[in-house]
């Protein structure tokens, strides 16, 4: 029995905390003409996009409140018995946030109807929370390029996104796949993802930041809104000190709605940078998909889903040092065989010979290259809502992030970068009111993000032919110049075994590393 009670408090706790991440509240107060409170009155909030109805009743003191709604455009309707209904529209509901709307009611028939049209204030009155919403036409209006949408964060203050300046990137060692926002001076791996309550949890190597290899967080059509909470926010909020990163996903709606669309960028227009040799190398980014939501049974049961597609080649500019035509490394006596093999995989330079500080030959030449990096991802959501009465609704939200990437070092063209990345996360919720003044709300969520990042030689160069120190194995990623060596993650990791060749110039061999 105590197990029990202490489960059934536990569980209490964690609906509570739900309710308060991925819905609002509408409250307020039923006075007559002279400001006397009105009790007993008959309150409805429906929900505009899908007809759905939640009732109340006013309190001895006149105040109401309709708890856990879904965000959307609301009306309220007030009856009783010897006044005129009061109606009260274009009310906003944003996620988390609570929306007082307090009616008047005049004297009359019950048949006769008072509507105002106005936004009612978005207050917060039990908290002393700091957040920033983004919202629906923000969401949907302002330009993206990559169609991320948790860039959009920076247009709360106290939001920096410092993804440029990140130690790696896609598909190098020690990099992260999302972008890092450091939210009122906290660590970006101290932030927390929220997608309809349920934790939104990316995968790499640190900073697990929700999104794919393309770096961007896809999905901007299937995102209603989001509100960052910055640092002060109440207890319901917990694992992590940063931003509580709230996100709400699109529904279906009486309306059949959707699109189809397709964004592309190649580099027909670019400019070469200062280190591209000729023109800007190849860059072709397509971005494609469609969603589409409305009722399979009007005001009652509604689906809606999204797809985007994410393809990209870049060609990027890589310039490092190798050893020049006189200085190419050889090896004698026990360095001679399989390893003399490795060695002549090293690339020639087509760039210019440097020189000491006294002009004579270093024996370094510059190698120009451009290896190319192929990124995939699929993004996919469903989501699927159903009103069995005004007192119990059940939602239920699927999506999977799928996405790949090679990339071929750019320090070190003959050595590819392999990352796969999957995050999934589904959820459903049940809300129920047992009574005017009893409400519960109960959610199941599951989140999962597997990552497995690996190295190998470039396909196309010597080194992908290159012989193996083990019999039927491959000889794994050849590294020349300062570029780290590869290593194999899914999960956890382990260092990558190296190996360095006595050669005759020891300077410039040692720079040669066999993972």
């Amino acid at each position: 029995m105590h197990r029990f009670c202490c489960g059934l408090a536990l569980f209490l706790f964690s609906v509570s905390a739900a309710v308060a991440q991925v819905s609002g509240a509408l409250s307020g107060t039923v006075n007559d003409p002279s400001g006397a409170a009105v009790s007993g009155a008959a309150i409805s909030a429906i929900n505009v996009d899908t007809g759905a109805v939640r009732t109340t009743i006013s309190n001895d003191a006149g105040r109401y409140e309709v708890l856990s709604l879904p965000a959307g455009e609301y009306e309220v309707h007030a009856k009783k018995q010897g006044f005129s209904e009061e109606v009260r529209k274009g009310i906003e509901l944003a996620v988390g946030q609570d929306v007082t709307s307090s009616l008047t009611l005049q004297l009359g028939a019950v048949t006769e109807q008072v509507v105002v049209t106005e936004n009612a204030p978005i207050v917060n009155l039990t908290t002393a929370d700091i957040s920033g919403l983004v919202g629906e036409r923000q969401v949907k209006d302002l330009p993206l390029n990559g169609r991320s949408y948790d860039e959009l964060m920076v247009l709360n203050p106290g939001v920096v996104n410092f993804t440029w300046e990140k130690t790696g990137g896609t598909g190098v060692s020690n990099s992260t796949t999302g972008n890092d926002f450091a939210v009122s001076g906290n660590r970006p791996q101290q932030n927390m993802f929220l997608l309809n309550g349920v934790e939104y949890t990316g995968a790499a190597e640190n900073n697990m930041q929700p999104g794919g290899t393309s770096q961007q967080l896809l999905g901007v059509d299937a995102v209603r809104e989001f509100n960052v909470l910055r640092d002060t926010y109440g207890a319901e909020y917990g694992k992590r000190p940063g931003a509580q990163v709230s996100i709400v996903t699109q529904s279906g709606t009486n309306q059949f709605h959707g699109n189809v669309f397709e964004f592309l960028r190649n580099n027909d227009l670019d400019a070469p940078n200062y280190f591209d040799v000729g023109s800007a190398p190849r860059f072709q980014r397509n971005q494609f998909g469609a969603s589409a939501g409305g009722p399979l049974k009007k005001s009652s049961t509604f689906v809606f889903g999204n797809y985007e597609g994410y393809r990209e080649n870049l060609d990027q500019t890589a310039v490092t040092d190798v050893p020049d035509a006189n200085q190419k490394p050889t090896c004698a006596g026990a360095c001679a065989g399989i390893v003399q093999q490795i060695l002549n995989v090293w690339p020639k330079p087509n760039g210019p010979e440097l020189l000491l500080p006294n002009g004579a030959p270093s024996g370094i030449a510059v190698l120009n290259a451009t290896p190319l990096q192929t990124v995939r991802e699929d993004f996919g959501t469903a989501r699927l809502d159903h009103n069995f009465s005004p007192s119990d609704a059940l939602s239920g939200f699927y999506t999977v992030d799928d996405s790949a990437d090679n990339t071929a070092t750019v320090f070190d063209p003959y050595a590819t970068d392999i990352v796969a990345l999957r995050e999934q996360v589904f959820s459903a919720e049940e809300t129920h009111t047992f009574s005017p003044s009893l409400l519960n709300t109960a959610r199941f969520g599951y989140s999962r993000a597997g990552y497995f990042f690996t190295g190998q030689p470039t396909p196309g160069t010597p080194a992908a032919t290159a012989p193996s120190f083990v019999a039927g194995h491959p000889i794994g990623a050849v590294v020349v110049a300062a570029a780290q060596p590869q290593t194999r993650r899914r999960s956890w990791a382990w260092p990558a075994a190296t190996m360095a060749a006595t050669c005759r110039s020891r300077a410039i061999c040692s720079r040669l590393r066999i993972a």
